[in-house]
């Protein structure tokens, strides 16, 4: 077997086919085939979950860069998660609007409710708990996201809203 045919195995080994044809997409938009770093990372994102190591190394070789390249664009884009993540996402703006706005005091109400702090998951798998820098809503401080829904005026009413049913337990 030819060493490109190997390659080619091991790629789609572990990148499906729907992967592969929707990175061929985004390809095709970019003069290097690098151009498309970010695009292919959120595609396999979107499909696991996450991004493994497994599934960084195969997207590295489909884009002929090394796994050292994807993994720098992979860690600066904060929106790349490299281990797994709950069923949803609460990135928690710690601006510095948010941080004047009271957002110590909101952090500290959704670790308590949930059981996490940044960087943890929930015992139901539910919710990832991430810090972020900005969420561009400063005049709306302080400011979350859960999942694809921004929250803005948080206070320790409104996360008593969202949360309540983790904290019962209830699974709806």
């Amino acid at each position: 077997m030819s060493n490109a045919k190997m390659i080619q195995s091991d790629i789609s080994s572990v990148l499906t086919l729907q992967e592969m044809a929707a990175i061929d997409h985004e390809l095709e938009h970019v003069p290097y085939k690098s151009g498309a770093a970010i695009d292919a990372l959120k595609i396999v994102q979107a499909e696991r979950g996450w991004v493994s190591d497994e599934s960084l190394q195969a997207i590295a070789k489909y884009l002929d860069m090394s796994a050292e390249e994807l993994e720098g664009v992979a860690t600066f884009y904060n929106l790349i998660y490299r281990r797994p993540v709950g069923e949803k996402v609460i990135l928690f703006c710690d601006s510095v609007s948010c941080w004047i706005s009271g957002c110590d005091s909101i952090k500290a109400t959704i670790s308590d409710t949930l059981g996490v702090d940044y960087g943890e998951t929930t015992e139901d798998n539910r919710y990832t708990l991430l810090p972020v820098p900005c969420l561009g809503a400063c005049d709306r401080a302080p400011v979350m996201m859960v999942g694809d829904d921004l929250v803005t005026h948080l206070d320790t009413h409104k996360i008593s809203e969202i949360f309540a049913s983790s904290k019962s337990g209830d699974q709806s």
